[in-house]
């Protein structure tokens, strides 16, 4: 399995939100390509980016920030946060983003899903952002009509073979990950399934690998010290 430690980018700084409420945002760094440096320096070989402004504007305003991240770690990179167009996911890719997520995008416009997917193959993730058990989107604003298994099964016919599964009520909460909902995803799909959200232990970071999913998103546990990071990588291994 591999770890995704994460880096949330807000005005090209580090931070992180409670539960997506852009109201609770705690500042992290200054510097977002030092915390890319230490990542690869435990052990890191691929690292999880959101551009949160991106994610409630639709647009690219840390695309800067993220392409110093790429250059000064050589970390296999992951983008997401507001793409909902191909203009946007043509810009990350061939700037050298090595995948970009589609979350919004991917509920509200299956066109342009399948566009993405057919041009760029296993480079396009769904982002997966659960609450009460269904979709939510616009940077977990809204709560969509979709329930998140049927959404996921939909996927899979589509052709997306990665899927980021976030359960919004752990999200930052450090109240431990979801299992019972990754267990659920692992059984009944053939993806490579990320959990995000809430993974806050090394005891959460080995349940998940045993369930065989693909990787597992680091977030808060990191900034905090509640996780140690090296630790966490050889865990999953």
């Amino acid at each position: 399995m591999i770890i995704f430690p994460a880096i949330d980018l807000f005005e090209g700084k580090v931070v992180r939100l409670l539960r997506g409420d852009y109201a609770q945002m705690i500042v992290y760094s200054d510097h977002p390509e030092e915390i890319g440096k230490d990542f690869a320096a435990q052990g890191a070989t691929h690292v999880h980016l959101v551009d949160l402004e991106g994610a409630r504007s639709g647009s690219t305003p840390n695309l800067e920030t993220v392409l110093r991240i790429r250059e000064s770690t050589g970390l296999f990179c992951e983008i997401g946060g507001g793409i909902r167009n191909m203009e946007t996911v043509d810009t990350y890719l061939k700037a050298g983003l090595d995948r970009v997520i589609l979350g919004t995008a991917a509920v509200e416009d299956r066109g342009f899903l399948k566009k993405t997917v057919e041009k760029y193959g296993e480079k396009i993730a769904v982002g997966v952002d659960v609450r009460d058990g269904f979709v939510a989107v616009k940077g977990w604003t809204e709560n969509s009509a979709l329930r998140f298994m049927d959404f996921c099964k939909e996927m899979e016919e589509t052709g997306v073979k990665t899927l980021i599964c976030t359960d919004i009520s752990r999200d930052g909460a450090m109240r431990g990950t979801n299992r019972e909902m990754y267990r659920e995803l692992s059984e009944t799909l053939g993806l490579q399934i990320t959990a995000s959200g809430g993974v806050s232990t090394l005891e959460d970071v080995e349940s998940l690998r045993k369930m065989n999913l693909y990787g597992a998103i680091i977030g808060k546990a990191y900034y905090t010290g509640d996780i140690n990071l090296k630790k966490a990588i050889e865990t999953a291994r």
